[in-house]
């Protein structure tokens, strides 16, 4: 499961539901978006608010994985090496991506797993665009397809 904060913008929504399609077909994936808690009266509140969101959407029993800057950075091939344990451990995962102020401490605490894009900046709807993808190209790296063209690739 892709859990959200907000909603994305027509040309994000429509890049990142391709890859959801695409990876549908595969795996079983769903994506839930939460209201981001533009109204609270300081960034930690504002975290906070959509934690507890998160959490209430969050499949009981769920596997935890928090995207944050401070987490792991991850190859395409540690991507589906990840995806392949969590399958292998049939419960649910939830891959968490944060609004724009990030994830709460309180939720990031609760996560089995931080995944980071990278030590770059990016909007939280270009995060997820970016995550859609590579939980794409994780599927195809553990079939065997030829859509990653990176080292190991099937030729």
């Amino acid at each position: 499961m892709l859990l959200a904060v907000g909603k994305l913008r027509p040309s994000y929504r429509e890049t990142c539901d391709d890859y959801l399609r695409r990876l549908s077909r595969r795996v079983t994936i769903r994506q839930l978006e939460v209201r981001e808690a533009s109204r609270a009266p300081t960034a930690a509140a504002q975290r906070d608010e959509e934690a507890a969101r998160l959490l209430a959407r969050a499949p009981a029993r769920a596997r935890l994985v928090a995207l944050t800057r401070e987490g792991t950075a991850w190859s395409s091939e540690e991507v589906s090496r990840q995806l392949e344990r969590w399958m292998r451990e049939a419960r649910p995962v939830a891959l968490v991506i944060g609004g724009s102020r990030g994830l709460a401490p309180d939720l990031l605490a609760r996560a089995a797993d931080r995944w980071s894009l990278g030590p770059l900046t990016l909007p939280h709807e270009l995060a997820r665009v970016v995550v859609a993808e590579q939980l794409y190209r994780a599927v195809t790296i553990l079939r065997g397809e030829p859509y990653h063209k990176g080292p190991g690739a099937p030729r």
